[in-house]
């Protein structure tokens, strides 16, 4: 069976992302963790989607990354795009770059994915798609990347997430020489 990996930027105070326009320009994981991407951080994300055949990704994470990569050329990038994407949306009707739409109920349809053979299911960012996944077991492992800022606005990670109390065993720390450290936890 497949294991579904999750692959989240944090920064020290929780932040993921920003949802008001009017932060936009630091509380983005593009804008305060690129100081931070270094050789160690293109190596660990490179490892990781070579462990993958497969992205899940949410509406927001799939259109952000839809735009910053389809354009892209070089080995990394092609990879990237070529790798087959599943989407999961109340909203959009149809996708672009190698992706498919779920259909039906998305608990269901990832159970389905993580039983056909292949390597690992990649899924970047956290957002409205965790509460299904989490609440229904299905992350098997979770790496965040917690980056040496304090961005102090927007949206924390798993803010109104809705689910229950989850316990999870630390697996793994990997530290990198520009202070971001990967701390990788497992369903306890």
């Amino acid at each position: 069976m497949r294991k579904l990996i999750e692959s989240t930027f944090v920064s020290l105070d929780g932040i993921i992302d920003d949802t008001r326009p009017s932060t936009a320009s630091r509380a983005q994981p593009q804008h305060w963790g690129q100081p931070y991407w270094d050789e160690d951080h293109g190596g660990y994300s490179q490892r990781l989607i070579n462990s993958a055949d497969l992205f899940l990704l949410g509406r927001v994470t799939y259109q952000a990354f839809a735009e910053a990569w389809s354009a892209r050329e070089g080995a990394s990038a092609d990879q990237f795009n070529n790798l087959p994407k599943y989407v999961a949306t109340r909203t959009l009707t149809e996708t672009t770059w190698n992706s498919t739409l779920i259909q039906g109920d998305v608990a269901e349809e990832v159970a389905r994915l993580k039983e056909q053979p292949g390597k690992n299911i990649l899924k970047w960012g956290t957002g409205e798609l965790d509460r299904t996944l989490v609440a229904h077991g299905l992350v098997d492992e979770f790496h965040f990347w917690y980056f040496p800022v304090i961005v102090g606005a927007d949206k924390h990670l798993f803010e109104g997430a809705g689910f229950d109390t989850t316990h999870l065993k630390l697996a793994e720390v990997n530290r990198f020489d520009s202070g971001i450290a990967v701390h990788v936890y497992v369903p306890k």
